[in-house]
């Protein structure tokens, strides 16, 4: 097995594991570029979806939140009974003459009433509550984002792949065409006695390896086909064509713009907002309040009948508890903020690495481009050479076979290598988040 029939394996091992299960929609015909692709993945990606759940989830935690402006209306019941009462007794200090009697409380108490509470404190918890909000749904659609990136990437994978094969075949007619303007010359010379027809044989046999080869090009090619199709959610037949893309210009490393970046910042933010809802949640609460209802006793607590009360005013509401563990909340968060920067810095870090390794990738795949060409050339006059030696007589087919075969590898390691260097600049671009 050559190295390229190698590197076509492992490629289509490690591609298939990354097809998800989608749908497919009908597109024949279709002439392909490579945004258009990933526009279409990202498009039809199932986990696009879940962008617009989060958009009505927030908006329907934010109507709520908002309800927190309105007052707040409550109903009350009670009945009870209670084994004493408070009672007036002057047994002594008054003239029996006088004969005055106090009215008593009766033991069994009964009320309903209504209440309306106005808060007057609260507009900035309810406030700083939305901003959480929004801030935790930027963070699940960034998080949405990261993955996206990643899809990206493996559509610029499997295009780029269907472009390597397709030049792959491309060479391999060339070689087709090499060894049948071979099989030609030689049957002339077996006719003219000069050459013997295992001389034909073996270049028929070589012929049938060329084919043979192009029809493993021809079966991975449609595997690509295949995952390309499911990830981009359209029908492509094995005709599809696909553009060849312009080499993209390396980025500054100064620019690093990957979406892990900015979820980094993005979960710091959120922690902020939870920092001040904590700090507000500890200051008093001012209400006003109106209470309405119907009992016995009513306001008047000496009064043995039913009837209607109101009392309504200011209400003060402080939890001191929340003191207990401020101190320790506000570190947790502050730990919480410190957990992403070490985050962050590891991701920078393992980028960098990245960057690094991906230049120097790069830097080999120019220097084997020239090297390659050069190599063709010196091919391509051996192959002339070649040829002509073999219509004198003065090399065997055997021969001529190795020459045009060290050419037409030659061709496949530039080509291997041109697509090689386009994909580790797409690469190098999308480790900086491009």
């Amino acid at each position: 097995m050559t190295n390229f029939q190698k590197i076509v394996t492992n490629s289509l091992l490690f591609l298939l594991a990354l097809i998800p299960n989608s749908g497919v929609l009908a597109q024949n015909g279709e002439k392909l570029l490579l945004d258009s692709c990933i526009v279409y993945a990202t498009q039809h990606y199932p986990l696009v979806k879940q962008v617009g759940l989060i958009e009505q989830t927030t908006q329907f935690t934010l109507s709520n939140l908002s309800k927190g402006y309105f007052p707040q209306i409550s109903i009350n019941g009670q009945a009870s009974y209670q084994s004493d009462v408070t009672q007036i007794q002057l047994n002594g200090t008054l003239p029996p003459q006088l004969n005055i009697e106090f009215p008593t409380m009766a033991k069994d108490q009964y009320k309903i009433y209504g209440e309306i509470v106005q808060p007057l404190t609260d507009f900035a918890t309810i406030y700083n509550s939305k901003k959480i909000v929004d801030a935790g749904a930027d963070v699940e659609k960034q998080k949405i984002e990261v993955e996206m990136h990643k899809i990206r990437e493996k559509i610029i994978q499997i295009f780029l792949g269907i472009k390597l094969l397709d030049e792959q075949l491309l060479l391999n007619d060339l070689l087709q065409k090499d060894i049948r303007t071979g099989i030609e010359k030689t049957e002339k010379w077996v006719q003219n006695g000069v050459a013997l027809r295992s001389n034909v044989d073996l270049l028929k046999a070589e012929l049938l390896k060329a084919q043979q080869f192009r029809l493993e090009i021809e079966s991975a090619r449609k595997v690509y086909i295949l995952m390309l199709s499911q990830f981009i959610g359209r029908d492509l037949t094995d005709q599809v064509q696909l553009e060849t893309p312009y080499s993209p210009l390396l980025q500054e490393k100064n620019l690093n713009e990957r979406p892990e970046l900015f979820l980094f910042d993005l979960q710091k933010n959120l922690i902020n907002k939870q920092k001040e809802l904590l700090t507000i949640k500890t200051i008093p609460r001012f209400s006003l309040f109106l209470q309405s209802g119907y009992g016995r006793p009513a306001l008047n607590m000496l009064s043995p009948d039913f009837d209607f009360y109101y009392i309504g005013g200011v209400r003060l509401q402080w939890n001191l508890s929340s003191f207990y563990t401020y101190g320790k909340e506000q570190k947790i968060f502050n730990l919480q903020q410190n957990s992403v920067d070490v985050q962050r810095n590891i991701f920078l870090f393992n980028n960098n690495l990245q960057l690094i390794q991906q230049e120097k990738e790069i830097e080999k795949y120019q220097k084997m481009i020239l090297n390659d060409q050069q190599i063709i050339k010196l091919r391509e006059n051996v192959k002339i050479s070649a040829q002509n030696q073999l219509a004198e007589g003065t090399i065997s087919s055997t021969d001529y076979i190795t020459f045009i075969t060290a050419e037409e590898r030659a061709k496949q390691d530039l080509v291997l290598h041109q697509m090689q260097l386009l994909i580790a600049i797409y690469q190098y671009n999308s480790i900086l988040g491009k």
